[in-house]
C-alpha cells in the first residue's frame, strides 16, 4: 500500500510542477486507485502484484468511500456558500448594496441557515434605537453595530465619568467628561464604518418620545429609571413598536420582548407597580459586578438580530431572570393584562404588518 500511495504522491507533485489544474490531478490518482482495484479483484491471491498493492481490496474501497465523502462534503459545502453570499455584481447595482468588505465581514452571519443573505439584508434596512449608553447600551450598541444593523440611534443626556468605566465598554478613559452619545458614537464607528450611528444628547420626554421612535423598527432600553421605562414602554405601545426592555443589579439581571402589537405584553402588563422610592437601589447605591451588565447587554442584541431576521425564538411573551452569583438561568412565561392602561382592554393597540416571517 505504501508503494501505491507514494506513486500517487508522485503524481501529485509532478502534476503540481508541470501546473496542471488539480481536477487533472486528481482524475490520474482516480485512475490509479482504479488501476489497484482491479488489481485486487481480477489478480490471484498469490499473485506478486496483487501482494504489493496489499493483497486485500478492502481497504482501497473503504479509502475510495472516504474520499468520496470528502469531496462530496467539499461540494455540497461549496454549493451551499454560492447560495448564500449575494453575487456582488447584482448588489452593486441595487441602491443600499453590499460592499464587497461587507460580504466579507458578514460572511459567518451569511452562512448560518437562520439568518444568511436576506437576515444579512433586513438588518442592514434595519432601524434600531437604543436609550441609554450606559452598563447595557455599551455592549448592545456594540453588538448591533459588529452584527450589521444598518442604523443605529442612542439616546443618552449624560458624559462619561470615571466610575462608569468599570462596565460601560463603550467609553474609555481618554473620553472622561464627553457627551455618552458621541464616545458611543466614536467607539462604534471605530468598530464598524459601514453603519449610520445618529447621537441624541437628550434626557427623553413626553415632548420628545413619540416622534423619535416613531422613526425606529425596534427600541432597546437599558435606562436606570423607571419613569423613562414606562414613558419608553407607553408610546412603543401606542406606536406599535416592539420593545426589548433590560435591567440590572448587582448579580442579576432580567431581559423580556415586549409586543403588545403581535399579542405578548407590554412592560406595563409585567410591572403594573413602580416600586416605591427607595425601594430598588441603583447600580450607586447597591453596586453590580462588572461583566453583569455585558451579559445582559449582548443578550439584548442577540434578542434583537433574531428580531429582526427572524432566527429561532425570541423572548416575545417570556421573561428571562439570570442570576450570575450562582450561574442561573430561568425564562418565565407572562401574559398581556385584560386591565392593562397602557394594552389592555379598550386601549388601541396598532397592529404590526412588519415582522419576519418564521
Amino acid at each position: 500500500m505504501g508503494l501505491v500511495l507514494a506513486m500517487a504522491a508522485a503524481l501529485w507533485g509532478l502534476g503540481a510542477l508541470m501546473k496542471a489544474p488539480v481536477r487533472l490531478r486528481l482524475t490520474m490518482i482516480a485512475g490509479l486507485w482504479l488501476a489497484v482495484v482491479f488489481a485486487q479483484l481480477a489478480l490471484p491471491a498469490d499473485n506478486p502484484l496483487r501482494l504489493a498493492t496489499g493483497g486485500d481490496v478492502k481497504p482501497w474501497l473503504a479509502l475510495g468511500v472516504v474520499a468520496v465523502l470528502v469531496g462530496g462534503y467539499r461540494r455540497a459545502l461549496t454549493m451551499l456558500r454560492a447560495r448564500a453570499t449575494p453575487d456582488p455584481a447584482v448588489l452593486e447595482a441595487k441602491p443600499g448594496a453590499f460592499r464587497a468588505a461587507e460580504l466579507d465581514r458578514y460572511s459567518r452571519h451569511i452562512i448560518l441557515r437562520e439568518i444568511g443573505g436576506p437576515g444579512q439584508r433586513r438588518l442592514k434596512d434595519a432601524k434600531v434605537l437604543v436609550i441609554g449608553a450606559g452598563g447595557l447600551g455599551s455592549p448592545a450598541l456594540l453588538y448591533l453595530a459588529a452584527s450589521g444593523v444598518g442604523t443605529l440611534g442612542v439616546v443618552d443626556a449624560d458624559a462619561v465619568d470615571n466610575s462608569n468605566l468599570q462596565r460601560q465598554i463603550i467609553h474609555a478613559d481618554q473620553r472622561i467628561g464627553m457627551p455618552k452619545v458621541f464616545s458611543a458614537e466614536i467607539a462604534v464607528k471605530a468598530l464598524n464604518p459601514f453603519i449610520t450611528l445618529r447621537p441624541y444628547q437628550r434626557r427623553l420626554d413626553e415632548a420628545s418620545a413619540a416622534a423619535l421612535i416613531a422613526d425606529y423598527d425596534l427600541v432597546l432600553d437599558g435606562t436606570d429609571n423607571f419613569d423613562t421605562r414606562y414613558l419608553v414602554n407607553r408610546v412603543c405601545a401606542q406606536l406599535g413598536k416592539p420593545l426589548i426592555s433590560a435591567a440590572i443589579t448587582q448579580w442579576e439581571g432580567q431581559l423580556s420582548l415586549y409586543d403588545p402589537a403581535h399579542g405578548a405584553p407590554c412592560y406595563e402588563c409585567v410591572f403594573p407597580v413602580r416600586p416605591a422610592p427607595g425601594m430598588v437601589p441603583t447600580c450607586a447605591e447597591a453596586g453590580v459586578a462588572a461583566p453583569l451588565p455585558g451579559v445582559i447587554g449582548a443578550m439584548m442584541a442577540m434578542e434583537a438580530v433574531k428580531h429582526l431576521t427572524g432566527a429561532g425564538e425570541t423572548l416575545r411573551g417570556r421573561l428571562m431572570i439570570h442570576d450570575a452569583l450562582f450561574a442561573e438561568t430561568r425564562v418565565i412565561a407572562i401574559k398581556p393584562r385584560a386591565d392593562c392602561p397602557v394594552c389592555g382592554t379598550g386601549h388601541t393597540v396598532p397592529q404590526g404588518s412588519d415582522q419576519p416571517k418564521r
